[in-house]
């Protein structure tokens, strides 16, 4: 009986401690909550959301978790197995994501990347987004943990002309994943306008606050502030961005994202993207930054892209523009191609009594 009791008072003591530390810990930060809606994660990341209380690779980013699917569910929901004298026990057992994710992980262990990584390789669960939640940048940085960039470049360049411009301007999964279609995001970048072969970044939450009217950085580039970008508007931007090291890049980014990553033959064909047409690239959005570092997406005119050289200078996919500019430098070429052979013609028409 003694033991019963001193084993309840044990047990009323460590919820006294989680209670404290929830309540301790809750309200810290720059106006976000910890963990899931029913405080299932308030314990844990009372520990693991403060730098420097941890390692550095269990810390937790709170900000970046609490968009996550996983942040709703809870950290016991995959950490059920921690014991009592945590954090002292030797590991921390996790669920394998297969047991939420038994359709990915079979769509990948048909993929060419099968056995090659597991889920982690990839994917951070912490922090685990969207392809419309991050940059193609970002994309491309996962790809980057195996593949090196220098290799692919060369390996790239062995069939595909410009390899190191494509290989920055398009997300990896844009040609190893197949879908039917696409849209189109414009990031905000750092680097000077116009040199698609400088260093160029895509320019974070607090390079554009302090130059956001307000704090509102959808209003760097929607001056109206109804939710939408128009054509006009684009060109507002870049002709202020002008002034500035910021300016729009744009990628092609597909609607589905598959695991089951491939080497697909129509993606060598440069038709693929540069003669896609109107249909497959009039959708597209603006992404900007958020603070917890995923993106919102602002919806653009509809076929904007198609006029992209004022749209987004820097965006290639100069086989697809209905610039104006463009159709009139493509007129001279072609009048200059013809006036030898129309002008001989019309001369032999005039002189052709004197060859009689």
């Amino acid at each position: 009986m003694k033991t019963f009791l001193m084993g309840q008072i044990a047990g009323f003591s460590i919820a006294l401690a989680l209670a404290g530390a929830t309540l301790c810990f809750a309200g810290q930060g720059p106006g976000y909550s910890f963990g899931s809606p029913a405080g299932k994660s308030d314990p844990c990341l009372g520990c693991h959301a403060v730098k420097g209380k941890v390692p550095a690779t269990a810390f937790v980013d709170p900000q970046q978790f609490a968009h996550t699917t996983h942040a709703r569910i809870g950290c016991p929901a995959c950490h059920d197995g921690v014991s009592p004298n945590h954090p002292n026990s030797v590991k921390t057992p996790r669920a394998e994501c297969r047991e939420c994710h038994a359709d990915i992980k079979a769509e990948y262990d048909r993929s060419i990347h099968a056995g090659k990584t597991s889920c982690a390789g990839c994917h951070n669960p912490h922090r685990v987004e969207t392809p419309k939640e991050i940059s193609g940048a970002q994309i491309n940085q996962m790809c980057s943990g195996c593949h090196d960039n220098f290799r692919m470049t060369a390996k790239h360049s062995e069939w595909l002309p410009q390899a190191e411009l494509h290989l920055r301007m398009l997300p990896c999964i844009t040609c190893h994943t197949a879908s039917k279609s696409y849209f189109i995001s414009m990031y905000i970048v750092k680097g000077h306008n116009g040199d698609l072969f400088g260093k160029q970044e895509v320019a974070g939450y607090q390079d554009l606050l302090k130059l956001a009217p307000k704090g509102k950085l959808v209003s760097l580039i929607d001056s109206n502030g109804d939710g939408f970008v128009s054509l006009q508007e684009l060109r507002d931007f870049n002709a202020r961005s002008r002034r500035t090291s910021l300016h729009l890049q744009g990628m092609m980014t597909p609607q589905t994202v598959t695991h089951k990553f491939e080497i697909l033959d129509s993606r060598r064909n440069c038709t693929f993207c540069h003669a896609s047409g109107p249909t497959a690239q009039q959708e597209s959005f603006v992404a900007l930054p958020l603070q917890d570092g995923t993106f919102r997406r602002v919806p653009v005119e509809r076929g904007a892209v198609l006029g992209v050289l004022y749209g987004a200078p820097d965006f290639y996919m100069m086989g697809s523009t209905k610039s104006s500019r463009m159709n009139l430098i493509g007129a001279a070429i072609i009048c200059c191609g013809l006036i030898m052979p129309v002008g001989h013609g019309f001369l032999r028409f005039l002189t052709r009594k004197n060859r009689k």
